[in-house]
């Protein structure tokens, strides 16, 4: 094996472990096998365009030499993003370990108990901060936040103000122009109006059904709610704040006077600036929006003894159940980071939460005070963090800048003139003391700091907090680094993740994201960057990201790229608006079906609709294939409204679809677009894309096929990828706070791409093709394959048949999947796209040892069956329908069951030697869901 080339570390198969792989498939060749695969007239004649591979010592040095295009200065922009520190603790055994960035979505509790706790902190620290009793576990970014806000707002409308048409949102003009930006794009195709204003002065009418405020505001100050809230309310219409969690420390929580909704960012509770994103967004509401609030809820409920448990709650609110119906689209989220910022809370508890905040409000006060006597005027009376300064006649805005350029720091510069200074938890007294070097020199004097700086809170008690928080044991107790260090250890052991055994979820890519790859994670010249950096100031990340998106159009054959989405849900979203920009610009705007197939990911109609558009399903035939007659029909049918189609490819049933270019010529006639949803992506890079195929525009999940984590459900990343004609519209519709979304994480797949170059891209995608099509050759006998292409080949996935075992034996796909957690695996994706099915996607880097041990563990839980549907074994009794068998069962002194410890425990031999232990047993769903309880009780 070559060591320097990095194509043998990322490729789970030998060489020589070839021959016998391609014999059990039934071919001569790795070619043969893709010709097979792939229809011949959508194939690559030529190798994509991509820079030679680095070895990863050539890339580490490459990337050290990108960071040091970036300048980090100190931060006093504000507006969203704050310097903050990240506890080496947490930056260490979080960030980096690859037990919490591997594992996925935690659908499957029982092998996901660590990060749903992680999670549920998360969501605590929401609520208690923010004064309300239900929230989420994160959402994408403040914005999207605001916008999700909005949409559940007006879909949970009174039925007088739905019937009266109610279509109007007030704005404050203080809100964030980031927060505004992408609610204005999310609204318009709803046919709700924003209307932007003051508070103060704003008159509620029978139209308005929904206000959004700042607190404290844009501009830093902090305003008194209260009677705009009471006018608000006496009307019907719900307010939505957009709150700074670390203000909420020692601010009144917006709950406490009225606030119906609370959003905003997470990201100063530890996690870096990475010049916009990604950090988590967050939400808390009321508990009467528990089944229409967005992103998902971690619930306590019980196992199947009765023990405490966590698990998703209300998952029927979730687009992949609602579809079209959905409240929301979104899907991944930000639950790295929401994790890591439910640490930070941990850490430093609520005393230490309450050190932080209030040195830096008493740093503020004691700087706007020096800047009084300096000449300068503070516009701001009430004020957490950040000052609105008015420079005296003499002093100029160009002036002032330099020095503070000078002197390495960056400020807000408003337009009428005036500067702002947002300061932070890394903020030091000799910072202050920089600062007023800075503004005393612009005024012709000299400043040196000779004090210390008191502590003392400067706002009027209305705003002062009165309320405790964060007053359970589990943020009162891990302060110290050991203590910490040993709790999120203790946590990761109960998650099943790429750590410790292959994660076959059909449809979620789950490959290796490698070490060399997420190095620059760590680089704080990638870190501490804020968004609004000058740009002289970001050589390093606007080179990575012009290369990245020269290197994305390249594979998908498309001419340009927008990284802004910072999901795949986000980038259908931004997709199809581009779709809509498009085709009112040449006044085809009436257009409003768009075709799904019925396999189609839950995102696609939920997406659609967000955008306005009106879904028709076309059928799938008894092959797996889209029908192709029902799709034409469909089409000509609706041909003077289609505005497009969405089509995953290959398709959500694991096939290369023949048809695929037939379907692209259908919605062109018709007039429409096509969409290619780019989840499927690890099965085309280098042997095809979507423009040859035909589509016009495609997003790509950069933690799927590229790379980039999951991190137990996000973050994401979901550029869009246009053709020429639809460059124009590119960058129209803002969709996320940041203007490159989650750039932080952008090295990652840019890593990827560097270190495999075009010839091992292109080797990945064969061998994803052939490790599915070798699991399907060995599980088709003892399970079946539902689809298979008309070649009999499958592409990089495969659907594997249960419903024919549960008729026989009463055991169902859920059954198999909790058993197979005894064995140490997460279960593949369940009943999707077909019901009662199991769908595996075992990757490219997945070693021939680990798909023969994955193999012998499904023929061994086919045996299990057998027993049952033999007699042989309990139909109630059994290994299956009581799995998966934590560890306080099997040691304990009762045993019950009719099989032995060993059989439940120990079935296979090598499990004695690597043997994951399950903390709970089977959760209960329904006690769960009927019993909400989504944070931590008092």
């Amino acid at each position: 094996m070559d060591t320097n080339k990095f194509v043998n570390r990322h490729i789970g198969i030998a060489t020589e472990e070839l021959p016998s792989m391609l014999q059990r498939i039934g071919v001569e060749s790795l070619e043969q096998l893709i010709a097979q695969t792939i229809p011949s007239d959508i194939r690559l004649k030529e190798t994509l365009n991509l820079p030679e591979p680095m070895t990863e010592r050539e890339y580490a040095e490459h990337i050290a030499e990108l960071a040091s295009g970036n300048q980090v200065f100190t931060s006093y922009i504000g507006t969203g993003w704050y310097d903050t520190v990240c506890p080496a603790p947490i930056q260490r055994n979080v960030l980096e370990n690859p037990v919490w960035y591997t594992s996925y979505t935690p659908y499957q509790a029982e092998v996901s108990q660590g990060r749903l706790e992680a999670l549920l902190n998360f969501q605590t620290v929401i609520c208690e901060l923010a004064g309300l009793p239900l929230a989420n576990c994160s959402l994408l970014d403040e914005a999207t936040a605001g916008a999700e806000a909005v949409t559940m707002l007006y879909g949970t409308r009174s039925r007088e103000q739905a019937k009266a048409g109610a279509d109007v949102l007030f704005v404050d003009d203080s809100v964030f122009d980031s927060t505004l930006a992408v609610i204005r794009t999310r609204m318009i195709p709803q046919g709700i109006q924003v209307v932007t204003g003051s508070y103060k002065t704003f008159a509620f009418t029978e139209q308005t059904f929904g206000a959004i405020v700042q607190y404290p505001n844009a501009e830093g100050s902090i305003e008194d709610y209260r009677e705009f809230v009471e006018r608000a309310g006496a009307k019907g219409v719900r307010v939505a704040v957009a709150a700074d969690l670390l203000s909420l420390v020692i601010l009144t929580p917006p709950g406490e006077w009225g606030a119906d909704v609370v959003f905003g960012s997470a990201q100063r509770f530890g996690i870096p600036m990475f010049y916009g994103g990604p950090s988590a967004g967050y939400m808390a509401t009321k508990e009467e929006y528990k089944r229409t609030i967005p992103g998902r809820i971690i619930g306590i409920s019980k196992d199947a003894y009765g023990h405490t448990a966590y698990r998703l709650a209300l998952q029927t609110r979730e687009q992949h159940i609602k579809r079209e119906k959905a409240t929301s689209n979104i899907c991944t989220a930000q639950a790295l980071l929401a994790s890591m910022s439910g640490f930070y809370a941990v850490y430093h508890g609520p005393e230490g939460l309450k050190n932080i905040a209030r040195r830096i409000h008493s740093y503020a006060g004691f700087l706007s005070e020096e800047l009084e006597k300096l000449g300068y005027r503070q516009l701001n009376k009430d004020f957490f963090d950040t000052l609105k300064v008015e420079l005296p006649p003499h002093v100029s805005v160009e002036a002032l800048r330099e020095i503070a350029l000078e002197c390495r720091v960056n400020l807000r510069y408003f337009d009428a003139g005036q500067v702002g200074i947002s300061l932070d938890e890394t903020t030091q007294s000799t910072d202050v003391g920089v600062l007023l070097y800075i503004f005393a020199g612009a005024a012709g004097k000299d400043y040196t700091l000779d004090c210390e700086i008191p502590e003392q809170i400067r706002f009027g008690h209305p705003f002062i907090r009165t309320s405790d928080f964060l007053r359970q044991e589990i943020f009162n107790k891990y302060h110290t680094e050991t203590e910490l260090m040993r709790y999120i250890t203790r946590l990761g052991r109960r998650d099943v993740s790429l750590a410790h055994s292959m994660i076959s979820l059909g449809s979620c890519t789950m490959k290796l994201n490698a070490a060399s790859e997420l190095f620059a994670l760590s680089n704080p010249s990638f870190q501490n960057i804020h968004p609004y950096a000058p740009q002289e100031q970001v050589e390093g990340y606007t080179e990575l990201i012009e290369n990245l998106s020269a290197y994305l159009a390249e594979i998908t054959g498309f001419k340009g790229v927008s990284l802004q989405p910072n999901s795949g849900a986000s980038g259908e979203y931004a997709g199809l608006r581009i779709i809509r920009s498009y085709q009112e610009s040449i006044g085809q705007g009436h257009r409003n079906i768009v075709l799904l197939p019925a396999s189609a990911h839950g995102t696609n109609p939920a997406s659609a609709v967000q955008c306005g558009y009106t879904t028709l399903t076309v059928k799938t035939d008894a092959n797996g294939n889209i029908d192709l007659r029902d799709f034409r029909e469909k089409a000509e049918a609706n041909k003077d409204s289609l505005a497009a189609t969405m089509i995953t490819y290959p398709s959500t049933h694991g096939i290369f679809e023949a048809g695929i270019r037939e379907m692209c010529r259908i919605v062109h006639n018709c007039g429409g677009q096509v969409y290619m949803d780019g989840a499927n992506m690890n099965a085309q890079v280098g042997l095809t894309h979507p423009g040859i195929i035909g589509a016009d525009v495609c997003h790509l999940n950069l933690h799927k096929t590229f790379a980039s984590p999951h991190g137990g459900g996000g973050p994401g990343v979901g550029p869009i990828c246009v053709a020429g004609h639809l460059l124009p519209f590119l960058s129209q519709n803002a969709v996320s706070a940041a203007p490159f979304g989650s750039a932080g994480i952008l090295s990652i797949t840019y890593a990827y791409i560097r270190l495999l170059g075009a010839e091992g891209l292109t080797r990945a995608t064969q061998i994803a093709i052939l490790n599915a099509n070798y699991l399907a050759a060995k599980l088709k006998d003892t399970y079946g394959v539902v689809y298979t292409g008309t070649t009999g080949r499958v592409g990089h996935e495969l659907i594997l048949e249960c419903r024919a075992i549960k008729e026989r034996s009463g055991i169902d796909e859920s059954d198999i999947a909790k058993r197979m957690m005894d064995f140490g695996y997460h279960a593949p994706t369940l009943s999707f796209p077909v019901h009662g099915t199991l769908m595996i996607e075992p990757t490219e880097s997945e070693s021939k040892a680990e798909l023969d041990r994955f193999v012998e563990v499904m023929d061994c839980i086919r045996n299990e069956i057998r027993e049952v549907e033999e007699g042989r074994a309990s139909k109630d009794d059994n290994v299956l329908k009581n799995a998966p068998h934590p560890e306080y069962e099997v040691a304990g002194n009762d045993w019950n069951h009719s099989y032995s410890r060993e059989k439940a425990a120990f079935p296979l031999d090598w499990l004695h030697d690597n043997k994951f232990w399950i903390n709970v047993a089977r959760v209960d769903n329904a006690y769960g869901d009927r019993n909400l309880v989504p944070c931590l009780c008092r």
